[in-house]
């Protein structure tokens, strides 16, 4: 019983039932009712950690969300992180943040992460870090897939948040649970092409209104290609690094 988590878990609904969010969930079986598994979930916006832990209270379980060290920083939301047993990445020292997932992943918990570590801004299942697919193989737990539609209408990056009333559907599916194996590598390739296609699936039944910005180019919208979304990407790193030198040059 985790009483801070439950309450939270209790105000999330609230606001997404005044947000009047409209959830479509499948595969919520799927969660292990008990033992340690890796949560891979895509990443199309800020808000879809929060929709990724529905599936996961059908056996009554909480993730445990890896998450960037600054977060917990924050005099507000740090405490509640701490509390809710969430784990801090600090990029400068990933080894700690990563044994931590290990032990938290041998001790029968959920870990949830991102295998494609920043928010797709094509919308589609970007390249994936071997993290999660490292974190399965050495704590010897399976990794399930969870893909999420529509969390980019809320709020992704670029564009204004939507936090209102505004009736968003919002699709979540659960995949099979994928036993880990070695090379790292070759898990991780499967698990991107089982997101992929879980991700395909579950756009089927969505409504895409053309040249919208939330829908893929694929799908005759107005977001970027895979392509295009990671040439912004380089741009912007490499425009933060400029910036880092230029401030320890200036310092």
């Amino acid at each position: 019983m985790e009483p801070v988590y439950k309450t939270i878990i209790g105000i999330a609904r609230t606001v997404f039932a005044v947000q009047g969010l409209k959830f479509t969930v499948k595969g919520d079986e799927k969660v292990p009712a008990e033992g340690g598994a890796v949560i891979a979930v895509n990443h199309t916006g800020y808000m879809d950690f929060t929709y990724a832990g529905l599936p996961v209270r059908t056996p009554k379980r909480y993730i445990r969300f890896m998450a960037k060290k600054e977060v917990f920083d924050n005099k507000i939301s740090g405490p509640i992180m701490r509390t809710l047993r969430h784990i801090p990445v600090d990029r400068v020292a990933g080894a700690e943040s990563y044994k931590s997932a290990v032990d938290s992943l041998r001790r029968g918990e959920l870990v949830g992460v991102y295998p494609e570590a920043t928010i797709s801004r094509s919308f589609e299942i970007k390249e994936f870090k071997s993290g999660a697919a490292r974190m399965a193989i050495e704590a010897d737990v399976p990794i399930v897939p969870i893909v999420i539609w529509g969390a980019q209408r809320v709020w992704t990056k670029g564009f204004p948040k939507r936090m209102g009333r505004t009736n968003t559907p919002i699709s979540i599916i659960v995949g099979d649970p994928i036993q880990p194996f070695e090379p790292a590598v070759e898990l991780t390739n499967l698990l991107r092409k089982t997101m992929q296609d879980l991700l395909l699936e579950i756009q089927e039944n969505y409504e895409h209104p053309a040249g919208e910005y939330w829908v893929p180019k694929r799908l005759g919208g107005g977001a970027p290609t895979l392509e295009e979304a990671t040439a912004l990407d380089d741009a912007e790193a490499q425009a933060r690094v400029a910036a880092r030198k230029k401030e320890q040059g200036d310092s």
